[in-house]
């Protein structure tokens, strides 16, 4: 996860030490609708056996080509995989019947990866409505439903308390392995100690049913229940004021002995335990007792035209007793609040807030798609050549990667690199777009090819690409796959948009693609990695820690890099043809985007107590949620920690503009001051609710502050200065594609699309405005977008078509620009210091440029205005020089000096124009294709210094002899 530089500290090590206590699922389950197997061109020879995880790489290991790229099947040497606590190898904790690649960073997984040598069971399991530890005799069970508040407020959180433990008579396991899992639901095996019992829970699933062989059924109650319902195969009773309900099968009475319950179920025989809203609702829940989940899954249908994502939640159900199916299910907040199935009164709470219960086998919601955009469009009113300037100075940096780099961290910088291609495309500078690009492909292509520094690792064992180098316990521990991962997904999508033949499966697109299977394969009899790895259906998100090895449970962090990681799918499936692949990234990208306001930052209220004092929390856990965040940060860093990285597909913190201004003016009343660590993440968010304030910030300190590590200064003003001019997000438009966004000002409407095709199209907007975009562009209603084959004569700069507009160029403090410098500023000229430089501009004179144009000349002359004022000073002359590069090539073809400006002794503005006359002239000028204007200001007399005004309101200009 992200770490400021300089800082370290534990990325998933528990703020408390996790409890070691006493003491698993049938292969992922169904195909979602929509999704399929995302690799399906490339040789994969070597994925077909068992690795072991801690293997030493082995002399001339092989590399297992994927079209350009390639992989080892062998650790690379020095390296270390998956391993437990002390740093031993840790394989999964399956069953022998188990089938598929063994699950990770799920809710329940630290029941397969035994991170802790001393524990073979597992830690707290919150499953909500009800929370599970496995142990040596069974599977405790309880419902969280009061929460407390821990280091000093920092944390809310709904225990685990037990309230009873389902097991076998006599059973004493020496581990607890997982049996069989589907995308929400595992069941649990214990054996080898007596009996055998297997116990399937699930996330939303009020019941925990049963599987007893050698042993009958136990229920031990953690303290005397208060029964009151006792009627031979079911018993109801409640401890602590929360209410279960026991079934055994018909003719299976239970007995009692102390706190203790039993039924005669023997080999082959089953029972269930339910937690119960209240005593009253036991006649709802009887008839699903004896109706076993067997499986999970979840269904999703992405209809581009209409803008809306259908996801169906279904579970596979055994009638074991009896002939009723289905079962009941408690939804979430961001579930049923979106759902078109009927939910009944019945509800829980928990640590997201109230749970109804829906019932039968499966609920439907629908969500709005508001649209992955690839870039912002960059708007006239932005200084574009300031944004060039910028952009070089990025590429004039020391260090653009970091040394050897590892999976995060130079996945952050690729990151950053990448975002600027289409800014420096939209702005005309395609000599860097095009060096940004090398830079980025070249540094992609080193990652994606094995036997070098940094290379990708297939682990067969656990079914995982690692790289290495690793961080944060990615390669150790499984954490964090999509968040790493996000950023090479990003920065190739950004590739492929410029050249598409890079993605193709037979190309680079191959690697990739294994990439996104690692973290989100859909297809569930894929035979190299496991379904959904780093996405939780069921709750709406990921799960950061691979092993899950917490009293906490699993956490969840930076949502908002699980969100990059949904955004870059898309796009990279889009711009890569296919259309599954999209859609996989649309899923996970509009699905979060319903539940990281509610569970992150409390959006509607509801999700936190009442007596939490804090707005957001960094950390979303298992049981409950935590304001702090894996190292020692401050405020602004607990607040933007879930915004970075900022891109386009980040617009969905901004859906709700008036949430989004009330969570930055909470971190401003908390700091009593504006953000100053990591200021321009907060400028960018700022930016969604308030773009005039936002700009406001950067522009008064965009020469001082120090980005965040993936973000740069180019990207930061192309963003504030956009939103500014454009507005804030307006979620009620949509658009027949997947790649679109309407901004509103509050007053008007700005309408972007991208076409990630190869034939041009029209994209319609719900409010019926239509847009036609070119392949591979962006359009939008204001600003320009860019994109396309960096080939082809079209874009900017380029030989056969102008972009010189009227010829109207102004001056800015840091070049020539076709608008206006944003706000009223000076240019300094110096003093001559008391010599005569008429015709002579000195080596401190102020020079003034901009590259990239083309247009005709139209035989008119070179005309001027330049506001001048030198105070009180006596005897002070400017003069200026316009000097054209016609084809680019650095050798200057027309040079033209006019008389100096005498001004005046008295302070205010006075206009120095062409009218003065040229004093020399040199060359000749002809039509300009991809060439250069100079501006050059000097003191031709005087000892005191000059001013120049530049903004939008009569600033300094010049207009070239030149058009389209």
């Amino acid at each position: 996860m992200h770490r400021p530089r300089g800082r370290t500290g534990p990325r998933h090590a528990s703020p408390e030490a996790p409890a070691r206590r006493r003491g698993g699922p049938a292969r992922p389950a169904l195909l979602a609708a929509g999704a399929a197997l995302l690799l399906t061109g490339a040789a994969l020879p070597a994925l077909t056996g068992p690795v072991p995880a801690t293997t030493a790489a082995a002399t001339g290991a092989a590399a297992v080509p994927v079209g350009s790229g390639s992989y080892t099947d062998t650790l690379p040497a020095g390296a270390s995989g998956p391993s437990d606590l002390s740093g031993a190898p840790a394989s999964p904790k399956v069953t022998d019947d188990y089938e598929g690649a063994a699950p990770t960073n799920e809710w329940w997984s630290s029941l397969i990866f035994q991170r802790y040598p001393e524990n073979p069971h597992g830690e707290n399991l919150f499953a909500h409505p009800a929370s599970y530890h496995p142990h040596e005799g069974g599977l405790e069970m309880g419902y969280p439903d009061t929460p407390r508040l821990v280091a000093d407020g920092l944390k809310y959180e709904f225990p685990h308390v037990p309230d009873l433990s389902l097991g076998a008579v006599g059973l004493d396991s020496p581990d607890t392995r997982v049996a069989d899992s589907g995308d929400w639901t595992v069941t649990a095996e214990w054996a080898g100690g007596g009996p055998t019992l297997r116990v399937t829970i699930g996330q939303g699933l009020p019941f925990a049913y049963a599987e007893t062989s050698g042993g009958d059924a136990e229920v031990s109650f953690s303290s005397a229940p208060d029964v009151w319902h006792e009627d031979g195969s079911v018993v109801g009773a409640s401890v602590g004021g929360r209410h279960y309900a026991l079934f055994a099968p018909s003719g299976s009475p239970w007995t009692r002995s102390g706190d203790t319950f039993t039924a005669a179920t023997g080999d082959g025989g089953h029972y269930s335990v339910a937690v119960l809203p209240s005593p009253g609702d036991l006649d709802a829940f009887a008839p699903y007792a004896h109706s076993v989940v067997t499986g999970s899954v979840v269904d999703y249908d992405y209809d581009e035209a209409g803008a809306t994502l259908t996801s169906t939640y279904r579970v596979e159900t055994e009638a074991v007793e009896g002939d009723r199916t289905g079962t009941l299910m408690a939804l979430y907040p961001h579930q049923w609040d979106n759902a078109v199935t009927d939910v009944t009164g019945l509800s829980y709470t928990s640590p997201r807030g109230e749970m109804r219960i829906a019932e039968g086998g499966s609920f439907t919601t629908e969500l709005t798609t508001n649209g992955v955009l690839p870039s912002l469009p960059t708007v006239d009113g932005a200084d574009h050549d300031r944004m060039r300037q910028l952009i070089d100075e990025v590429l004039a940096g020391e260090e653009l990667f970091p040394e050897p780099g590892d999976t995060y961290w130079d996945g952050k910088a690729m990151g950053r690199l990448a975002q600027l291609v289409p800014i420096a495309d939209s702005i005309g500078h395609t000599e860097a777009r095009d060096e940004l690009l090398d830079l980025v492909r070249g540094r992609l292509e080193d990652w994606l090819t094995a036997g070098g520094t940094r290379q990708f690792h297939y682990n067969a064992e656990w079914g995982t690409m690692l790289g290495y180098p690793d961080s944060f316990g990615a390669a150790q521990e499984l954490n964090d796959h999509d968040f790493h991962y996000g950023y090479f997904v990003s920065a190739a999508a950004v590739v492929a948009r410029y050249d598409r033949a890079w993605a193709a499966e037979d190309a680079w697109g191959g690697m990739i693609r294994l990439l996104i299977r690692d973290v989100a394969a859909t297809d569930p009899d894929d035979p190299i990695f496991p379904r959904l790895r780093s996405f939780s259906p069921y709750a709406g998100h990921g799960w950061a820690s691979g092993h899950a090895g917490f009293a906490a449970g699993n956490n969840q962090e930076s949502s908002s890099e699980g969100m990059h990681f949904a955004a870059a799918t898309a796009l990279f499936g889009s711009l890569a043809g296919d259309e599954e692949v999209r859609d996989l990234g649309v899923y996970l990208h509009t699905t979060q985007a319903s539940a990281i306001p509610r569970y992150w930052q409390d959006q509607g209220g509801g999700t936190f107590p009442e007596d939490y004092e804090h707005d957001v929390v960094g950390m979303v856990w298992g049981d409950g949620g935590d304001y702090r965040i894996w190292w020692d940060g401050g405020d602004e860093e607990h607040y933007g920690i879930n915004y970075l990285p900022i891109t386009a597909g980040s617009l969905y913190l901004g859906h709700d503009p008036e949430h989004a201004g009330a969570v930055y003016r909470s971190l401003v009343d908390r700091l009593g001051r504006e953000p100053e660590i990591w200021r321009d993440i907060h400028w960018a968010h700022r930016a969604l609710s308030d773009g005039d304030d936002a700009l406001r910030m950067f522009e008064e300190q965009w020469q001082t502050y120090e980005p965040e590590a993936g973000g740069s200064k180019p990207h930061t003003y192309q963003w504030v200065s956009t939103l500014a001019e454009v507005g804030t997000v307006d979620a009620s438009v949509t658009a027949d594609t997947a790649h679109y966004a309407v901004f509103d000002d509050g007053g008007t409407r700005t309408h972007t699309a991208f076409n990630p095709g190869t034939d041009p199209v029209t994209v319609t907007f719900s409010d019926g405005v239509e847009l036609s975009v070119e392949p591979g562009s962006l359009a939008s209603t204001r600003g320009e977008g860019g994109g396309g084959d960096p080939g082809d004569p079209g874009d900017p700069g380029d030989p056969g078509e102008g972009n010189v507009g009227d010829g109207d160029l102004h001056l800015t403090p840091s070049a020539l620009s076709g608008t206006p410098h944003g706000s009223a500023d000076e240019i300094t000229v110096a003093s001559a210091r008391g010599r005569n430089q008429d015709g002579l501009p000195p080596e401190d004179r102020v020079v003034l440029r901009v590259d990239g144009l083309t247009g005709s000349h139209n035989g008119d002359a070179t005309a001027f205005s330049l506001p001048v004022d030198s105070g009180n000073a006596i005897a002070n002359a400017v003069q200026v020089r316009v000097v054209y590069d016609l084809d680019g090539d650095g050798t200057d073809d027309r040079t033209e000096t006019y008389r100096y400006f005498a001004t005046n002794d008295r302070s205010g503005w006075e206009e120095y124009t062409q009218g003065g006359g040229a004093a020399d002239s040199d060359g000749a000028l002809g039509d300009m294709v991809d060439g250069s204007v100079r501006v050059e200001l000097w003191s031709a007399l005087g000892s005191d210094s000059s001013r120049i005004l530049v903004g939008p309101d009569d600033g300094a200009s010049v207009t070239i002899p030149f058009s389209d």
